[in-house]
């Protein structure tokens, strides 16, 4: 008898060298273990074990950011034969894709040019420094600044956008700039929305330098 048990491809692309790391995974190979795919340089790996309620977790290296994200699908998600895609929550750069082999091969070149254009604009001349390992990862002065003079326009133009009512006999809002290791924190000091804007790196920072306006959340 032939079992025909549920299969998907999976891929990443190694934030290491590069490489889009592919791979058939099936039900049955998940059931009760982990497993873990790995990039033939050997320093990145995605990692997808089986979790309660039918669903699996995955551990996925990200190609800007310095530590891995962690996902949580269902397994009829994981399977379904159209392509399904877990985005880095900081740049929506797809740092992981399933699906049917050849739709996943596809939307991996598709992120390659993605990258290549965003890194051409950036000046950034290979994926191993697109990629900075978390300990190397300090605040960029002149992002700091770029995003420092975006934030002050923007408030100037009244295009910072939070929770506050805004009308006729309305205060004007007032925001703060609070520069952190991580990027720029702005917050309105009447109702507290705020929002984060990184300034490690002027890829992190590429939305925002291309926004005609800011919301705080």
């Amino acid at each position: 008898m032939v079992l025909n048990t549920k299969q998907t491809t999976i891929a990443y692309r190694c934030p290491h060298c590069g490489t889009g790391v592919m791979s058939a995974v099936s039900l049955f190979a998940l059931k009760g273990n982990m497993i873990r795919l790995k990039c033939t340089c050997g320093k990145s790996y995605l990692e997808i074990e089986p979790a309660p309620e039918q669903k699996l977790r995955l551990t996925v290296p990200c190609i800007i950011c310095p530590k891995p994200h962690h996902f949580t699908v269902s397994e009829n998600v994981f399977f379904s034969d159209e392509l399904f895609a877990l985005p880095c929550p900081y740049s929506d750069i797809n740092i992981a894709v399933m699906g049917e082999v050849n739709h996943v091969k596809a939307e991996l070149a598709r992120t390659e040019l993605q990258l290549l254009d965003m890194m051409e604009k950036s000046g950034i001349e290979s994926f191993a420094a697109l990629h900075q390992e978390e300990e190397e990862q300090m605040p960029d002065p002149q992002v700091l600044e770029i995003v420092t003079f975006v934030i002050r326009d923007l408030d100037e133009e009244g295009k910072i956008y939070c929770k506050c009512p805004r009308g006729e006999g309305e205060p004007e809002c007032e925001y703060d700039a609070e520069i952190l290791p991580e990027g720029v924190r702005v917050t309105c000091r009447r109702c507290g929305a705020t929002k984060l804007i990184p300034t490690r790196s002027l890829l992190e920072a590429h939305d925002f330098l291309n926004c005609d306006s800011l919301t705080l959340e």
